[in-house]
């Protein structure tokens, strides 16, 4: 049987190294990155820490910093960081993972091969603090050019790890992975089919057409309502310290950003070692050994300084959408997706979102994670739109004035919402509301 030959020509996108090295230092809050530095120092002998007198006799900045907003003063000051260079300490500090970091380590336990756990990473860099995806599948595959049949496949993989359900697109999706494994129950039944009626709390639907007792929907129901509905909550990230990243401080009419970097040792590639792969002394091996612990030496050092510009950027960017808050209405945030700041800065949306999740920014009115200055719009009755934010904002300032021996039903919270103008639907209130952690009025009444 004659043996047929075929070539086939392929386009894949592959991250170079440097790139990799990028993404995996700007993803790092300062206490991990800090770990991270430690870490490098000890395995690469071609990088170094600068010493005191070293960093004194340093007489300006790299060139690739120059193009910041801000000046090498305020930049690199150590006035406006929260240690002083003496303070520093060689004692490396306990690594802490962040969520994301913890379920991306479980990544290598799948059948998945290297180059899918890549995609599988960018993936889950695209999801929200509640562990929902927050960008079409679609647009992340023609981002990093892989096919979207391909993508399904990588997600499927991710939704099955621990915690179940994370890179969910829908609530109803979520609770079907949940559940798959009891696939002939009637509490699978209610999600897969009659998914609306359940969330409406349209009971005798249920019950008619999937012909069960009461007893029985009602176990559904509390075996459902046990279920994690939002994945990406409640774990290990708000257990970690919080050192802020970025420090912002007002300046007249104008605001100083600052990289709160004055913790993070100085780092430099080795003069020892730099001019020793063009000696002939040196076999092949060792001078390919040399110019790769080099190589990776100075993108180690590049990143750090690409992570401070990216940081300092989508800082810059945020003021700009939320001037209000800013200027001192904390109680007001406009409507801003990660896309908004992405097309500002022109960045990807998934460097975005690394800079910001588990990022934090030191305000003159508190530390917050930067992700806070994100919001989703929601359209008024009157057609105009707003950010849910301050819906969120005003409903619980109602709710934190009434009085708790007669607290107001939701029926009531939509009247108290329309007063000051902003009519909306009594489920986005109850959903509002549900998010906040406020119960329903009956719970919330005091004797």
């Amino acid at each position: 049987m004659p043996i047929n030959l075929k070539q086939t020509q392929l386009q894949k996108q592959k991250l170079a190294p440097k790139q990799i090295i990028q993404a995996k230092i700007l993803q790092l809050n300062t206490l991990n990155l800090e770990q991270a530095i430690i870490n490098e120092l000890e395995k690469n002998p071609m990088l170094e820490q600068l010493d005191v007198e070293d960093i004194q006799a340093q007489d300006q900045v790299e060139e690739s910093v120059k193009d910041i907003d801000v000046s090498s003063e305020d930049l690199f000051s150590d006035e406006t960081t929260y240690f002083f260079q003496q303070e520093k300490t060689d004692r490396p500090l306990p690594e802490h993972k962040t969520f994301l970091e913890e379920v991306i380590s479980q990544l290598r336990y799948t059948k998945l091969n290297d180059h899918e756990r890549k995609i599988a990473e960018e993936i889950l860099w695209n999801t929200n603090e509640r562990g929902y995806l927050d960008t079409d599948l679609i647009l992340i595959a023609d981002r990093i050019d892989v096919d979207l049949e391909d993508m399904e496949t990588i997600l499927y993989n991710i939704q099955r790890l621990n915690p179940k359900g994370i890179g969910s697109r829908n609530l109803r999706e979520c609770l079907s992975i949940q559940l798959e494994e009891e696939s002939g129950s009637l509490s699978y039944k209610i999600i897969a089919t009659h998914f609306d009626d359940f969330m409406n709390k349209r009971y005798d639907k249920i019950q008619s057409r999937l012909k069960c007792t009461d007893e029985e929907l009602h176990n559904a129901v509390e075996h459902i309502q046990r279920l994690n509905p939002r994945p990406g909550e409640g774990f290990l990230d708000k257990f970690q310290p919080v050192i802020p990243d970025v420090i912002v401080r007002k300046n007249e009419n104008s605001w100083v950003i600052t990289a709160n970097d004055g913790t993070l040792p100085d780092l430099r590639v080795s003069k020892d070692y730099i001019n020793l792969n063009n000696e002939d002394t040196y076999d092949k091996n060792a001078k390919k050994f040399i110019q790769e612990k080099l190589n990776s030496a100075e993108w180690f050092i590049d990143a750090i300084k690409e992570r401070q510009k990216t940081l300092i950027s989508v800082t810059k960017s945020i003021i700009s959408f939320q001037p209000e808050w800013f200027y001192g209405d904390i109680d007001f945030l406009n409507p801003l997706r990660l896309q908004d700041v992405a097309e500002n800065i022109k960045m990807d949306i998934s460097t975005i979102s690394r800079s910001t999740r588990g990022k934090f920014v030191d305000t003159p009115y508190g530390i917050f994670e930067l992700k806070y200055f994100f919001t989703d719009s929601i359209e008024l009755k009157d057609g105009s739109k707003l950010g849910t934010f301050v819906i969120k904002k005003a409903l619980e300032k109602i709710i934190n004035k009434e009085n708790k021996q007669y607290p107001y039903n939701d029926d009531v919270l939509v009247e108290k919402l329309a007063n000051i103008g902003y009519e909306v639907a009594r489920r986005t209130v109850a959903k509002y509301r549900d998010q906040m952690g406020f119960p329903v009025s009956r719970l919330r009444k005091k004797i």
